[in-house]
């Protein structure tokens, strides 16, 4: 499926930026024009069901992983995938060949308990409003809560039902050079997964004093921790 791009910035180097489920490209409003400032034209892909990216009858990842590589150019210099997106990232990464990718505190396995949780807050989506969820994301900006629900508004909730908990997603090892960011919370990212990645080959680094939406949690702290990486 080809999937409606979103850019920013005229740079010489090229970003692609993958949203997670229950989201969209608008995750990374206030992240894509601080990498346009750093010389990169930014490419933010809305995954099938979600944003302004057609629905469709089947999700998996694997799905959404082709959809990438249909509709990303090949060879970026830095991919980006936050949560579900890095998984779909981390699939997709054989066929787009960045530079460097990071897995931005990715969800790479689930348990029974967080499939129910998830299936029970996509209902919630569509009835959610700003004064119902701010309180969930505190350190988030409005800009960020208006993004959200809109994300809300249009994805498609069939989107995650694929998800089963005996499935890890957790790459044998990394393609390209691979940063693992994890949030300050380490609850997707535990430090026993950071010792089996860093054995593997990922460097991994944790944002102190940040929940999942590292990047919305703290802009500034998302972006120091990936200096060398940008």
């Amino acid at each position: 499926m080809r999937l409606k791009l979103h850019e920013v910035g005229d740079g010489d180097k090229v970003a692609l930026l993958v949203h997670s489920i229950i989201s969209s490209s608008d995750t990374w409003s206030r992240v894509a024009p601080r990498l346009a400032d750093r010389g990169y034209r930014v490419i933010m892909p809305d995954l099938r069901g979600h944003g302004e990216s057609p629905q469709a009858d089947s999700y998996s990842p694997e799905l959404l992983a082709a959809d990438l590589v249909e509709s990303l150019p090949a060879g970026a210099d830095l991919a980006i995938g936050h949560s579900f997106g890095a998984s779909v990232l981390s699939l997709a990464v054989e066929g787009l060949r960045p530079a460097k990718v990071v897995y931005s505190d990715p969800a790479w396995r689930f348990t029974e308990k967080a499939v129910a949780e998830i299936r029970e807050f996509a209902q919630f989506t569509k009835v959610a409003t700003a004064e119902a969820i701010r309180p969930m994301f505190l350190r988030w900006q409005p800009e960020d809560i208006e993004a959200e629900l809109a994300g809300y508004a249009r994805w498609d909730v069939r989107a995650v039902d694929w998800l089963e908990s005996s499935h890890s997603y957790v790459p044998a090892r990394p393609v390209v050079p691979s940063l693992v960011q994890g949030a300050g919370d380490h609850h997707l990212v535990p430090d026993e997964l950071a010792e089996t990645l860093r054995a593997s080959g990922f460097e991994v680094r944790y944002v102190p004093d940040t929940g999942h939406c590292i990047h919305r949690d703290d802009l500034d702290g998302f972006l120091a921790s990936l200096e060398g990486w940008i």
